[in-house]
């Protein structure tokens, strides 16, 4: 999909704008796919599935049972929430359309959402740092609410440098600063070759897990900060974890979850969220490696995470019983890796295409917003912000920038006329 026909820019506008106008009525606070274990009595059994899998599979069927047949019941387990990751990706997102359709009402709306990430800052740390809102619970025990993540702070770090790139205010770029060294001094990195470290999931030791995304997400951020600021220390941790994603790259192109042996299965989302770390640090250092990688990686992708129809599949083989068919956070994230790798690998355009078509049409709802799952029997049609309305709002943003600065010059006065007549109507 080298080019995109002017007609599919506007439905690609027509769809953005109607799910604007959804987020306007439903508001920033939504359920989760977490709502269902977030409550003390979700994580007490979630936690007994981990230490007794037989028993805790009777524990935590009432929830898995209503996740796969009546999801809109989780509001019965948990409340709505706000969700700093989605508030990124709505801050980027708008600051997308800022640049495309022009600067009102989108970039208010961009720094509204880095207003309120400043208001919902984790406290206890000197330097900016975000988490969920409720207490996760893990085969490793229960993350606290407000726990930093490392999988959250890239996303803060780009909404406020997307942003700043608009309107080039220096508190952006202070907070920027605040987030890398948040990223350099609270994370530790364990070792895993001569020039390779992984980096913990969270603040503290514990935490050194081997996650792939984890420390794919470091390097990223602090190879982006190790420019912005010239510090040759945030580049100097950032290839290290950068090695350990190359090393840690299997023989068919593929990553695991995680090195740590338990978590070794393939995912879509997951390993979309590698390969756009290493697609973004390809961009700002040209680096040989990472080329290499992302083409063994793209390889693997196409072709055993899509089904016959092209169709993001959730996972190359499924580790467990899923109760899902399809997942929109899937669609968020090829969308987002395809438009970065745009024109480079031509079975990744056309699924690119093929992807972008179906979320417009079948996924989107008549209010807007979109589905959260096709389920084995029915849609889970409860909008999440987190998992993953805000992640595709983004993905499509991101999408119709690109195209629109690749339209020829000639026909792109024309095609704004176009698309203001939409914004007006």
């Amino acid at each position: 999909m080298n080019e995109t026909p002017t007609t599919n820019r506007e439905k690609l506008l027509a769809s953005i704008l109607r799910f604007v106008r959804w987020i306007d009525r439903y508001g920033e606070t939504s359920y989760d796919h977490q709502s269902y274990f977030a409550s003390d009595w979700g994580r007490k059994a979630k936690a007994l599935y981990y230490r007794k899998p037989w028993l805790g599979t009777i524990a935590v069927s009432p929830m898995i049972l209503s996740e796969a047949f009546l999801p809109s019941a989780r509001c019965l387990f948990w409340k709505r929430q706000r969700f700093p990751i989605a508030d990124a990706h709505y801050a980027m997102g708008y600051a997308f359309l800022s640049q495309t359709l022009g600067p009102h009402p989108y970039r208010d709306r961009a720094v509204h959402f880095l207003e309120v990430l400043k208001e919902t800052r984790t406290s206890g740390f000197k330097h900016h740092a975000w988490g969920y809102p409720f207490h996760w619970e893990t085969r490793n025990g229960t993350f606290k609410a407000w726990t930093p993540f490392i999988t959250t702070l890239p996303y803060a770090y780009e909404a406020f440098r997307d942003v700043h790139a608009i309107d080039g205010s220096a508190q952006w770029l202070e907070i920027m600063q605040s987030i890398a060294r948040h990223a350099v001094e609270d994370y530790q990195d364990f070792t895993t070759s001569s020039n390779a470290s992984s980096c913990c999931y969270s603040p503290g030791a514990q935490n050194s897990s081997g996650v792939v995304n984890a420390s794919a997400y470091r390097a990223f951020l602090l190879t982006a900060a190790s420019i912005d600021f010239s510090e040759p220390r945030f580049r100097e941790i950032a290839d290290r974890n950068l090695k350990f994603v190359l090393e840690s790259q299997n023989a068919n192109g593929s990553w695991y979850y995680s090195t740590d042996n338990q978590r070794d299965f393939v995912d879509h989302f997951h390993t979309c969220f590698v390969l756009k770390a290493l697609a973004k640090i390809e961009r700002l250092t040209g680096s040989a490696d990472c080329k290499s990688a992302i083409e063994r990686g793209v390889s693997y992708y196409t072709a055993n995470l899509f089904d016959s129809e092209s169709l993001p599949k959730p996972f190359s083989k499924p580790p467990r019983l899923t109760v899902y068919r399809r997942e929109l956070y899937d669609y968020a994230e090829c969308i987002n890796l395809a438009t970065l790798l745009r024109g480079r690998f031509s079975d990744l355009d056309r699924i690119l295409g093929t992807v972008v078509e179906d979320a417009l049409t079948r996924w989107q709802k008549s209010d807007g917003s979109f589905r959260a799952r096709q389920l084995l029997v029915g849609w889970d049609n409860v909008p999440m912000h987190r998992w993953a309305q805000s992640q595709l709002f983004r993905s499509l943003c991101f999408l119709l920038r690109e195209t629109m600065r690749e339209a020829p010059q000639d026909g792109t006065q024309g095609m704004q006329q176009v698309l203001a007549g939409k914004i007006a109507g």
